[in-house]
């Protein structure tokens, strides 16, 4: 068995949970050929090691695995084509499930974040911004949720640009449901990535899960109209963490979606104060 196929069967095992399952692959890394006798030699305690050998044996798990290889792309931490800069994040994903263009992961990106109820600013501020982005040859992710997300993908895909959308749930769900046609339109023009099992349902604790995701990827982390407490900022604190570049679109100081940008700036975020980025780092 590969390293690739194990970490499959950790994932589809209950009661490993992400350490654990950090500990074993670390040390079965440099292992073309996972077997009985090594997992037995793993420096782990007695009930981990029988899940790890039920996951090993399961046969159901040969039939999922080859109905996930069929739906989607599977990257694990080992591969070549794993973005280097999501390693260097705190507990960057050991798996992830993708369906579209791989070789977006190899390209500079962009992170565009913000409100899911936006004012027309955002709109006006991006229609304007997102060209300019990507003329100069960023990919532009965001987490295709209502709002800011969803504006900023399509505006990438309006402006014949590459977009990623990184989920918090499964590839086969469409959440919010009313992105569900833009969703398919990413996968066929862009790249759709998820961390979770392809029939994950979303659930509220997985979206920040999936900000951490967003920080790691990218280069430069864009936030317009977020609240002080929100998954935005979270997106940007965990950028400042990992030495990301952050901008922010300043706005009026009597809005309260103007809180968390207008915040960022003050903490040393780089105001947008026209409508390029390269100009202003």
């Amino acid at each position: 068995m590969n390293i690739k196929e194990l970490c499959l069967r950790l994932k589809l095992q209950k009661k490993i949970g992400y350490k654990n399952m950090y500990k074993i692959l670390v040390q079965l890394s440099s292992e073309k050929e996972i077997t009985y006798q090594l997992i037995n030699e793993l420096n782990i305690d007695f009930e981990l090691r029988g899940l790890v050998l039920s996951a090993f044996d399961n046969e159901n798990y040969s039939k999922l695995i080859d109905k996930i290889c069929s739906q989607c792309d599977v990257i694990t931490i080992f591969d070549d084509i794993y973005p280097e800069c999501l390693k260097e994040i705190y507990n960057p994903p050991l798996v992830l499930f993708a369906r579209g263009n791989l070789d977006l992961l190899q390209r500079r990106i962009t992170v565009i974040v913000g409100s899911r109820t936006p004012t027309k600013y955002s709109d006006q501020v991006l229609q304007r911004l997102i060209p300019n982005i990507i003329q100069d040859g960023w990919v532009i992710a965001s987490g295709l949720a209502k709002g800011v997300d969803e504006l900023a993908h399509r505006l990438t895909l309006a402006n014949h640009g590459d977009t990623i959308a990184v989920i918090g749930n499964g590839l086969n769900y469409f959440y919010p449901h009313q992105n569900e046609g833009l969703q398919q339109e990413i996968f066929r023009k862009g790249l759709v990535l998820s961390e979770y099992l392809p029939d994950t349902p979303p659930l509220p604790f997985r979206f920040p899960e999936r900000n951490r995701i967003l920080a790691g990827l990218s280069e430069n982390i864009l936030v317009t109209e977020a609240r002080k407490k929100s998954g935005s900022l979270i997106t940007a604190n965990l950028g400042l963490e990992a030495n990301r570049n952050i901008f922010a679109v300043p706005g009026p100081i009597n809005s309260n979606l103007s809180e968390g940008p207008n915040e960022l700036i003050a903490a040393g975020a780089v105001p947008v104060i026209d409508y390029f980025l390269d100009d202003t780092i």
